[in-house]
């Protein structure tokens, strides 16, 4: 029998609020943080709308290590910060090799990226700011948190777009199984809401011109948002043995390749996932009470992934809980299985399943329940979060009740 991998603390923040309690009491009231962006981020642009972090939380963390972080950096060191107060774990010099991080990133640091472009094409500056390089990389998140948190235990960024976090998510059980760390920080962190990233989402025009509605027949596509979300995963026994509280157990992961078209998705790539997930788990279809959605809001992925849901789930899929948070906090990239990891284990600690905000027109090809717009109680002894994206790539968690 392989070693039981638990979570033990959680962090994040998105439009929906700088912390965990802030960001579920939010999707338990079904409340959409999708709205207009700022002025300079929307200037020439066709996209409106968005969900933004207002106001970042007093952080406490020094300048010296700010300069040289862009935002999709900072936001997974401020989400770390949380996870690691609420695990309770010390971290020092006895124990800071068998501590690591894993966190996905679906971009890159696209602010450094505009702010330099812009200094060199538009303000003719003869050189981009010093710390471009390490501010721009997509491992620079996982990084900063090693450093500020100071774990020297295995450290890397996982990306794979959409499904980066769930990919993290898989990379740092895989560490614990395998030895090769005790504990490991993992997440998703994107702060795609720049010009230059949106420019490109407006090209592929699927982005919707006025919020998110997921599985509605009157959807009309994608909201971009920024976010990140950070858990504390360990070995039962280690948890145990400090007396930590455990939140969840990360019961088993699920991967696979659609191998067919960079954007348009498949039912088989999803539904090998979700299997794969379902087995890795050693759950049963029926052992499900809910399903967090990749549930983007565009016309193909619902229709497509509600296909890939019954296929896996067969008769049980009628009786699932299902919703899609991106409704609420719109779609983080890279962040937002880690903030869907947060819907899962809250709904399995409080009995509650956030709903599918906007939903207005019933679809006969979403024809799942889809929790419209209102919270729902449930007992939730398993919870699978689906996270699917560009290039094929597909990544499916579940976690359960510690019993």
């Amino acid at each position: 029998m392989r070693k039981r991998i638990v979570v033990t603390g959680m962090g994040g923040l998105c439009g929906l609020g700088n912390d965990v309690a802030s960001i579920w009491q939010a999707m338990k009231n079904g409340r959409s943080a999708i709205g207009l962006l700022d002025g300079d981020t929307i200037q020439n642009m066709k996209i409106q709308t968005g969900c933004q972090i207002k106001q970042l939380p007093e952080h406490g963390i020094e300048r010296r290590r700010t300069i040289s972080m862009d935002r999709f950096s900072l936001l997974a060191v401020i989400a770390a910060r949380e996870a690691i107060a609420q695990s309770g774990l010390v971290v020092d010099e006895k124990n800071d090799t068998r501590v690591g991080a894993v966190v996905g990133v679906g971009v890159m640091g696209s602010a450094t990226a505009d702010e330099n472009y812009r200094k060199l094409l538009v303000d003719q500056k003869a050189r981009a700011e010093i710390f471009t390089v390490p501010k721009i990389m997509p491992g620079a998140a996982a990084g900063q948190v090693s450093m500020n948190l100071g774990l020297r235990g295995p450290t890397f960024g996982v990306t794979s777009a959409c499904s980066s976090s769930n990919h993290a998510f898989a990379s740092a059980m895989d560490q614990l199984l395998l030895g090769r760390a005790d504990v490991m920080v993992a997440g998703g962190t994107d702060a795609p809401l720049v010009w230059g990233v949106l420019k490109g989402w407006e090209a592929l025009r699927i982005v919707s011109p006025d919020t998110c509605r997921p599985f509605s027949a009157d959807r009309q596509g994608v909201v971009m948002g920024e976010g990140a979300g950070m858990v504390v995963l360990e070995t039962y026994e280690h948890a145990k043995a400090r007396g930590a509280t455990i939140l969840a157990e990360l019961a088993g992961v699920g991967m696979s390749a659609d191998a067919s078209d960079i954007v348009a998705p498949t039912v088989e790539g999803p539904a090998a996932a979700m299997s794969a997930c379902l087995a890795d788990a050693g759950l049963n279809p029926e052992d499900v009470d809910y399903l967090n959605a990749h549930g983007t809001g565009t016309k193909a992925n619902d229709q497509i992934e509600t296909m890939a849901i019954k296929r896996v789930f067969g008769e049980h899929a009628r009786k699932l809980s299902v919703s899609s948070t991106k409704s609420m906090h719109a779609h983080c990239l890279g962040a937002s299985g880690a903030i869907e990891m947060i819907a899962c284990v809250m709904a399995i600690r409080d009995g509650l399943v956030p709903p599918t905000a906007n939903y207005r027109e019933p679809d006969p090809d979403c024809d799942l329940d889809v929790t419209p717009n209102v919270a729902r109680e449930r007992k939730v002894r398993a919870a699978v979060s689906n996270g699917f994206a560009f290039g094929g790539t597909n990544a499916v968690v579940a976690f359960k009740a510690v019993s």
